[in-house]
């Protein structure tokens, strides 16, 4: 099945469940619109299920437990592991694994869980009937086995999920308006928001890896896609999180759509999430700038033809000139990180003030050179084009 050469059988509970969720939304949602109408309670029950949901995903499952892009109190964690279950996406631990795996193996037929390799279909939720045999080991998430709130939710992810989905919703709403508020809990905020949620998740496996530009870098499928953005909760600048998958941003430039990004960034003001990673953005210019370089080459491969000599020597010099300055200037960074980590462990850290603010001023002044040097390739790039 699929053309997967690893030995799998049908995964029958996920089967039914996905084709049980899917049926009782397509059949309950306009049965009960037809029966009893729409309500704006009911609107904005659904409304905050289905974010509450998807954030716990992104916010969650993704960037905090599969990426540890950033670090949260015991409450934030609790909050997205409650309603990182009601999404039915199985446990943040086993969400985490295979994400991993994801990342590590991306595009690899077998290794890869959900592969676009294998077609759209399988990338987007056809890789879910199917179960390996045996299964693939959790042995990529150590970290989160001590984490004694991911493993409370792995213990009981399926009653976290029936209670807050089901139990919950419909007993208020039963009380509320009795069958009225039951069945619209029921199929509303219950099974078409499931299967709302479970394709916004799926889109990110499929689309993503097929709709958009790819700016940051093309060894992988995944490409940015704004449309996807708005649709994903952020998630749809999926190459540049391909590219650096540990930044808790997804959306760099502060114009991008990513709720995501904002809900951690004003978190971290209040002080319930902090050691956000950032990616700095003279890494973000030389990734840009390699892809443009291997577009470059494609174009240039195909239309077989070479630069003139005085351009080709322009970018040759620019390009010579860049490696060095990148080198200097990740050479100093690592220097200062390196003292940053041993003057935390010195109990006297004044003895330490004099090399940092030396090594500070050694980055940035290697920042400094590394731009200029940006600069003069865009240049060298701009007349290399304009040559062709």
């Amino acid at each position: 099945m699929f053309g997967l050469k690893k030995p799998h059988v049908v995964n029958w509970t996920t089967t039914l469940f996905l084709s049980i969720t899917f049926l009782s939304a397509a059949i309950g949602t306009p049965y009960y619109l037809y029966t009893y109408g729409w309500s704006t309670p009911l609107f904005l029950a659904f409304l905050f299920m289905f974010s509450a949901c998807c954030m716990s995903i992104t916010f969650g499952y993704h960037r905090l437990f599969s990426h540890t892009a950033f670090k949260a109190s015991w409450p934030v964690r609790l909050l997205v592991l409650i309603f990182g279950a009601a999404s039915f996406e199985n446990s943040a631990l086993l969400w985490s694994s295979e994400h991993r795996r994801h990342h590590k193996h991306t595009d690899h037929e077998d290794e890869d869980p959900y592969s676009i390799s294998r077609g759209f279909f399988f990338a987007h939720m056809g890789w879910l009937f199917l179960r390996y045999t045996p299964e693939r080991p959790l042995d990529n998430v150590a970290d989160l086995r001590k984490d004694k709130l991911v493993m409370w939710q792995h213990r009981y992810v399926q009653l976290i999920a029936a209670v807050v989905t089901f139990v919950i919703p419909c007993t208020v709403g039963w009380f509320v308006s009795r069958w009225d508020g039951f069945l619209g809990c029921l199929f509303i905020v219950g099974f078409l928001r499931i299967v709302c949620v479970h394709h916004v998740t799926f889109f990110i496996n499929s689309l993503c890896h097929v709709l958009g530009k790819q700016p940051y870098s093309s060894r992988t499928s995944a490409r940015d896609s704004w449309i996807m953005a708005i649709l994903t909760f952020g998630e749809g600048y999926h190459n540049y999180h391909h590219e650096f998958q540990h930044d808790y941003r997804n959306g760099i430039r502060k114009w991008q759509w990513d709720p995501t990004k904002w809900s951690i960034w004003l978190l971290n003001k209040v002080g319930l999430t902090w050691d956000l990673r950032r990616v700095p953005k003279e890494k973000i210019l030389l990734a840009q700038i390699a892809q443009k370089e291997r577009a470059l080459e494609a174009r240039l491969g195909k239309q077989e033809i070479t630069l003139s000599g005085a351009a080709a020597q322009l970018l040759e010099t620019a390009r010579q000139h860049l490696a060095h300055a990148a080198e200097a200037w990740e050479t100093h960074r690592e220097a200062r990180n390196n003292a940053l980590k041993a003057a935390a462990k010195t109990a006297v850290a004044h003895e330490s003030e004099g090399l940092l603010a030396t090594l500070r001023r050694e980055e940035e002044a290697a920042a400094k050179n590394l731009r200029l040097c940006i600069r003069a390739w865009r240049n060298a790039y701009r007349v290399a084009c304009a040559t062709i």
